[in-house]
Parts: C-alpha cells; sequence; structure tokens
C-alpha cells in the first residue's frame, strides 16, 4: 500500500496520476477500444465494399468517390457535435450513443438498394463515428496515470489496427464470395448496437468533467474505484470549482491559436494522405492488374504492419515524448508513401505497402495521444473534436481527388501527393506543446 497517498493531501486529478496502471485502466482501455476496433471495422470495410460494387453495379470513378466521402461528411459533423456534447454532457454519455447511432446505421446500410440510398446509411454512420473517437480518447487520457499516458493512449489507438484488420479478414473471406458478399459484410458491422449496452453500464465518467459539473460525489466514487484497484488508501480532496462549459470560440483566443492552428493542420494533413491512400487501396490494386481476391489479400498484409508500428510508438511515445514521435512517424510516412508511387513488382508494392501502413499508424497513435493534451478540461473534448472534424474535411476531399490525380499523373502522383501532405502535417507537427510525464492539470505552455 502507498503511503504518501494516505497522508498527503491532494486533489483528485492527483491521486489518478499517481497511481500505477490497474485492471480498472485496462477495463477502460478495452471497453473503450473495442468500440474503437468496430468503428475501424466499418471504415475498413467500405474500401472493400467499393471495389466490389465497382463490378457488380458498373460505378463510375466519381460514384466510388462518394461512397468513400460521404461518410467523412457526416465524421467531419459528427466530430465536431460530439466533442461539444461531451464537454456538456459527459463523455460516457456521448460515447454510448454514438457507437449505437453507427451500428443501427452499418447494420441498414447492408439493405442499400442503389447508390443514393447507400450514400445516405454512409452518412450516417459517419456522424455517429465522427464523433466516438475523440470522445474516447479525451475518456481514457483523463484516467491515465500522467507518466504512461501517451503509451495508454497510443494502445488505444492501436484497436484500430485490430478492426481494420478484421475489415481486410471480412473482405478477404466474405466480400469475394457472392454478388451479397458485400452486404454480408456491412452487415456484420452492426454489432456495435449492442455493445453500446455495455459501454453505457461498465465504463466510468470522466472525474474531471465530474468535478467542473459539481458531482463531487461521483467523482470521488469513480476515483475511490481506481485506487482500489491499485490497492491505494484514498485521502482527502480539496473541494473542487464548478466550472460552466468553454465556449468553442475559445479555441481562437490569443493563448491557444498559435496551438489549434498547429493540431488543425495536422489532423488536416494526415487525414489526407491516410484515407486517400487506404480508402482506393484495394481498388487501385485491381486497376493495376491484380484480381479482386488478390488485392484484397495484399491489403490484408499491409494492414498486418500496422500493429508493429502502434507497438513501436507506444513505446517511442514515452522516451522520445509526443513531439519528436510524431513528426519522425510523419516523416516516415512521407517517405513510405514516396517509395509506393515508384514500386514496381509484387514484393516491391507489398514491403513498400507495409512501410507505409507502419509510419502512418504509428503517427495515428502520437496525434491521438497528443490532441488532449493540447486544452484545459473545459476545453478538451470540444478542442480534439473540432480538430478531429477539421481534419475530416480531408478525409472527404482525398478520396474524390483520387480519380483526376489519377488521370492526370498514375499512381505517382497520387502517392506524392500524399508524401506532400505528410511532410506538411510533419512541419506543423513540431510546432504542438510537448506535455509528456505532465499532470493534464498543468497549465498548457
Amino acid at each position: 500500500m502507498s503511503t504518501d497517498a494516505t497522508t498527503t493531501s491532494a486533489s483528485r486529478a492527483q491521486r489518478l496520476d499517481r497511481l500505477p496502471f490497474t485492471r480498472e485502466h485496462g477495463r477502460l482501455v478495452v471497453g473503450s477500444g473495442l468500440g474503437w476496433a468496430l468503428d475501424a471495422m466499418d471504415v475498413g470495410l467500405i474500401s472493400f465494399v467499393m471495389a466490389a460494387l465497382a463490378v457488380q453495379w458498373s460505378l463510375t470513378p466519381t460514384e466510388l468517390s462518394w461512397i468513400g466521402s460521404i461518410g467523412f461528411v457526416g465524421m467531419a459533423l459528427g466530430a465536431t457535435l460530439g466533442g461539444l456534447l461531451a464537454d456538456r454532457i459527459g463523455r460516457r454519455q456521448v460515447f454510448a450513443l454514438t457507437l449505437l447511432v453507427f451500428g443501427v446505421a452499418t447494420g441498414a446500410a447492408a439493405l442499400a438498394w442503389s447508390v443514393a440510398s447507400l450514400l445516405v446509411f454512409r452518412f450516417l454512420i459517419g456522424l455517429g463515428l465522427g464523433a466516438e473517437l475523440p470522445v474516447a480518447s479525451t475518456l481514457v487520457s483523463e484516467y491515465a496515470p500522467a507518466r504512461v499516458r501517451g503509451r495508454v493512449v497510443v494502445l488505444l489507438e492501436a484497436f484500430w489496427a485490430v478492426g481494420w484488420l478484421l475489415a481486410a479478414l471480412i473482405g478477404y473471406l466474405v466480400v469475394p464470395g457472392s454478388d451479397a458478399g458485400w452486404r454480408w459484410a456491412l452487415a456484420l458491422g452492426a454489432a456495435p448496437a449492442l455493445y453500446a449496452v455495455v459501454v453505457r453500464r461498465g465504463l466510468p465518467e470522466s472525474v474531471r468533467f465530474l468535478e467542473l459539473r459539481g458531482r463531487t460525489d461521483e467523482a470521488e466514487a469513480a476515483v475511490r474505484r481506481f485506487e482500489s484497484a491499485a490497492g491505494v488508501a484514498p485521502v482527502p480532496s480539496a473541494p473542487a470549482r464548478p466550472v460552466p462549459a468553454a465556449r468553442p470560440g475559445e479555441l481562437w483566443a490569443p493563448g491557444s491559436r498559435r496551438r489549434t492552428a498547429a493540431l488543425w493542420t495536422v489532423w488536416f494533413g494526415i487525414n489526407f494522405a491516410y484515407y486517400g491512400a487506404f480508402i482506393w487501396l484495394p481498388t487501385l490494386l485491381v486497376a493495376s492488374g491484380f484480381s479482386l481476391v488478390r488485392s484484397f489479400g495484399f491489403t490484408m498484409l499491409i494492414t498486418l504492419a500496422q500493429l508493429p508500428g502502434y507497438a513501436a510508438a507506444a513505446v517511442l511515445i514515452e522516451r522520445w515524448g509526443r513531439r519528436p514521435t510524431l513528426v519522425v512517424f510523419l516523416l516516415g510516412s512521407a517517405v513510405g508513401a514516396g517509395l509506393f508511387a515508384l514500386a514496381a513488382g509484387d514484393t516491391a508494392v507489398l514491403v513498400t505497402g507495409m512501410a507505409l501502413s507502419f509510419f502512418n499508424l504509428g503517427a495515428w497513435g502520437a496525434v491521438y495521444a497528443v490532441t488532449p493534451e493540447v486544452y484545459p478540461t473545459a476545453l478538451r473534448a470540444t478542442g480534439a473534436g473540432a480538430a478531429a472534424g477539421f481534419g475530416r474535411i480531408a478525409s472527404i476531399v482525398a478520396p474524390l481527388c483520387v480519380p483526376p490525380l489519377l488521370a492526370a499523373g498514375g499512381n505517382g502522383l497520387v502517392f506524392g501527393t500524399f508524401a506532400a501532405f505528410f511532410v506538411l502535417a510533419a512541419l506543423a507537427g513540431w510546432a504542438l506543446p510537448e506535455r509528456r510525464g505532465e499532470s493534464l492539470d498543468t497549465p498548457v505552455p
């Protein structure tokens, strides 16, 4: 049992920061991460569905682009609204609601009878998905001990690779099986609707949010739950002063505007390059002469490289810090995209694709770790949601840009453009604050 915890008065946030990583932390990461994986599975599936529908429905590149992009229109709106709601009604409630929305909409998309109906369902899916991701990372970051907070959030983000791998497996095994294979694949994405019930009951609400709303008894109970898991005796905490929810305009106040501009640029660059590449990857491989099944198999192998990318970022984010890790992985992504543009032959396509996947997803882990640390508690979810929402604009535009880029300069121009956006994001990433090992309550420099 900790001796200083029983004798030293501390705020509830300090009490959480001092704890070791416990089974309660693990439950929170897994509970949030499973929702994250199911989200990734849905986003990943659409790339395989696009490749199948291009053949079955004889879709034009423009129609395929809109199928790939419309979900991100919903994600842009969902991320912004989700962050605002999370700072007003709580992280847990928004998390469960968004899982329910996109789970039901995904199941409905399996019944789509036309391009127009599929676009409507994809928009609703994006609305739920866009709100979930920044809210989940905010909740986890507010519980994680300060000395391992970055690593814990990267581990949460690693569930994205698990979900995308599930999508690749479903795409490989289910989609090519029959003309209705893509419908069965989307139907599997309805699982989050059931999972939302479990999430709502099992996850704790943010202690910092509860304190800001004057719900001190609930905040104290949540802290004691984590202290009990660590075998630490509770200590008195000073009363927390309720604080009204921050206004979105505060993101651009004199003390915040530089951080906001840098963060939004990172989110825009990484979204443009990632979604432009991976939404179109199976279709581009088919267009390059691969069979549908072979292109799906290559995509699955390239997806596997995401897991070691996350693992490397999880280690380096606490050794190097947030900013160096983010910048290095973004520059590595740029190199990977450039090499993929020049790749000739099956082996070169596979190796360079895996390099791009490794660095790109490691960068995603780092950006999700740094984002909640940029703003104070009252503005945290709003800021994270706004950055994610702005980034989704790039994820809308990128799939639409691929056909004209492809026509103008082939895969070389497409992936060269993605490399340029990775470099832009890396330059902006160096302007973000370094918060390694600091409490979230420490004023942001």
